[in-house]
């Protein structure tokens, strides 16, 4: 449900709410917040609370610091596992300068922008993400170890897989918060599980991504563990996946979908320092089902992109390249540029590759071109790409090519 700025303002003054965090992200996408008493609500809506922007990744110096958190209404989230008296919800929040201009970092802005782009095309795109983890043991100082929770593999089920009483919970909270799970399971590494979302807007997709990963950790850390997104968190066990499921409506009724996939096999290598930003994102690539060449095929899960089995509504391509390190504003946003690139120049999908590329000869992968090596790889492409620099600030392009 949407609120309006005074369905939020009663709400929290009817339902015993004490905190209310404004949430944003830097430039990387990881979460930041500022709480905030009731009594300044009215103030974060009408002129934003400030804060040490220099002290952000990717929102500037010690000479312009100050920016503002106006929150979004209709982002408004109760968090269930705060205490039942003195509640505290989350709003997701615009960084605005204090002239009232949205920060051009304002990645959430960012796809924003894509959308508004899209719709003026008469296009509309839907994600679905699903995101792997790794539950570790915790030491006698309640630190972080290498130890997986459990030693279950794929789709096992329990006393083998431990972490399903934690998924149920994750579930269930996610339901609580009005985030839909589609399905849950084991994964193939120790101690490493998938929850899928339903598909949904682009906006909506991408906070409930942002969402998902807190409530992951919380639960984890309520339950004595800890959680790992990291895209290899152990060297001789499956990296973690951030699969990106996407589809695509137009006014006219026509199929886009084959076009979409089209433009993101031409710019995937240009995309990749977004999509895969740490590195340790490139020793993933190549093994245990993470894509390493740019093809595409049905149901096939060696490539970068497949088609799922599905019909109707649910019929969709699936990007298998990044991992949960990735900005998912940044990741949503690429997408849609470079879906209505494909579109706009209607390219052509090249033959599928419906074969394993894991067991493929030399000679086979003669014929693919391979995403990047290395991070620094993936940056100079980034940074030469004309296509990245027409839809990437340049301060947030600096920033991700570490220049």
């Amino acid at each position: 449900m949407k609120y309006s700025k005074e369905e939020v303002i009663q709400y929290v003054n009817e339902d015993d709410v004490k905190f209310i965090r404004l949430a944003f992200c830097d430039v990387f996408g990881k979460q930041k917040n500022i709480s905030i008493m009731p009594r300044e609500l009215a103030r974060a809506f009408e002129y934003g609370i400030a804060f040490d922007a220099s002290s952000v990744e990717g929102y500037g110096d010690e000479t312009h610091s100050d920016l503002l958190l106006k929150p979004d209404s209709e982002t408004l989230m109760l968090l269930p596992w705060r205490p039942e008296h003195g509640k505290v919800v989350r709003m997701f929040s615009n960084v605005i300068y204090p002239s009232g201009k949205i920060s051009e970092c304002d990645t959430r802005n960012l796809l924003k922008k894509a959308i508004k782009d899209a719709a003026d095309a008469g296009i509309s795109f839907f994600f679905g993400a699903e995101q792997e983890f790794y539950l570790f043991n915790l030491d006698q100082n309640g630190k972080p170890t290498d130890v997986p929770y459990d030693e279950a593999g794929y789709m096992d089920i329990a006393p083998e897989d431990k972490g399903e009483n934690i998924r149920r919970e994750i579930c269930l909270t996610l339901e609580q918060m009005g985030i839909r799970p589609e399905s849950s399971h084991h994964e193939e590494g120790p101690g490493q599980n998938e929850i899928d979302f339903r598909y949904s807007d682009p906006l909506t997709a991408a906070d409930n991504v942002m969402t998902f990963q807190t409530v992951v950790k919380t639960i984890a850390h309520q339950n004595g563990l800890h959680a790992d997104f990291s895209p290899k968190p152990l060297k001789d066990q499956p990296g973690n996946g951030f699969h990106i499921n996407m589809s695509v409506k137009s006014v006219d009724g026509s199929d886009n979908l084959p076009f979409v996939i089209a433009g993101v096999l031409d710019k995937a290598v240009e995309m990749t320092a977004f999509l895969n930003p740490t590195p340790d994102s490139y020793m993933r690539f190549g093994n245990n089902k993470a894509p390493k060449y740019i093809s595409w095929s049905n149901e096939n899960r060696s490539p970068l992109v497949r088609i799922p089995a599905a019909v109707g509504e649910y019929r969709r391509a699936e990007l298998r390249s990044p991992d949960p390190t990735a900005n998912p504003y940044l990741a949503f946003t690429l997408i849609i540029y470079v879906g209505l690139y494909g579109i706009k120049n209607q390219l052509k999908l090249p033959r599928a590759s419906d074969f394993n590329l894991f067991k493929a000869s030399a000679e086979t992968f003669d014929k693919f071109q391979q995403l990047p090596d290395t991070l620094e790889a993936a940056r100079t492409l980034a940074d030469q790409s004309e296509f990245i620099n027409e839809h990437i600030p340049k301060a947030i392009l600096e920033i991700y090519c570490n220049k």
